[in-house]
């Protein structure tokens, strides 16, 4: 939970120093962000899954 926060708190300096700065987020749009993000977890998952099938 404390490096959920942190990550939380982080994103919003940045956004706030970009914002201020006049620059465009560095962040893609809110879907494709989310839809990477859940295909990172997914691959991760796999990965795991595939290790425990062979026997690793």
């Amino acid at each position: 939970m404390k490096e959920t926060l942190l990550a939380l708190v982080t994103g919003m300096i940045v956004g706030l120093i970009f914002s201020s700065l006049k620059l465009p987020l560095p962040a893609p749009n809110v879907l494709p962000g989310i839809a990477g993000i859940i295909g990172i977890y997914l691959g991760g998952v796999l990965f795991e899954y595939i290790l425990k099938l062979i026997g690793r």
